[in-house]
């Protein structure tokens, strides 16, 4: 057996450590995320029963089995390159967002209809170059911002990933003139040394 590197060893010892990692696993969750988006809908209620919902960046499904379990006659449409772990309702797409072949595919099954709210985990291949993956990260999330004037309803939300850094404030203030409420939030599931932090905008008008 290879022996693991120094940073893959660190990886290890930081998730049997990580409370959450341990509270997925004993919970049968598929990943640490569900916490997550359990804590950013329990302070801003943005999934109900019925929604139509986009996910972007799905998997592994961390964040899909919370909105399955959550939905209850919705729909929800999945968006990853890798394989997402979901229930036979859920529709995947694979590909990634932006892709001219995954939008075709998005507007075949929504035929018409318009979204509720738009979520977003992407992230970008960390390069370690700070202000490169900080463009990177900005990147994907103006890709979820423009779904969401392709396809959100009025009144709609958007929930999306991004890092702490350069461009994020610009980028929040541009949203609050095609949303009601903007916030920048952190919860709990995420690591305190990560930069990580979630963007909910609320009341979609554009």
């Amino acid at each position: 057996m290879a022996k693991r590197s120094k940073s893959s060893e660190r990886w290890l010892q930081r998730q049997r450590k990580d409370y959450f990692v341990r509270q997925a696993q004993k919970g049968g969750h598929i990943s640490r995320a569900h916490y997550k988006l359990e804590q950013i809908d329990q302070r801003y209620r943005i999934i109900k029963p019925g929604q139509r919902v986009l996910e972007l960046g799905a998997a592994p499904g961390g964040w899909t089995h919370y909105l399955e379990n959550k939905l209850r006659g919705g729909m929800l449409i999945a968006i990853d390159s890798l394989p997402i772990t979901c229930g036979q309702d859920t529709r995947v797409v694979e590909g990634m967002a932006g892709d001219e072949v995954v939008d075709r595919k998005i507007d075949d099954i929504l035929d018409g209809e318009q979204l509720d709210l738009v979520l977003s985990d992407m992230a970008p291949t960390i390069s370690g170059v700070r202000a490169v993956d900080q463009a990177r990260v900005m990147d994907l999330a103006d890709t979820c911002f423009e779904y969401c004037q392709r396809w959100l309803r009025l009144g709609g939300v958007m929930t999306v990933k991004s890092f702490q850094g350069e461009g994020l404030d610009t980028w929040v203030a541009g949203l609050k003139k095609s949303f009601d409420k903007v916030n920048v939030t952190k919860p709990k599931a995420s690591r305190s040394e990560s930069r990580e932090v979630f963007v909910v905008a609320m009341g979609f008008g554009d």
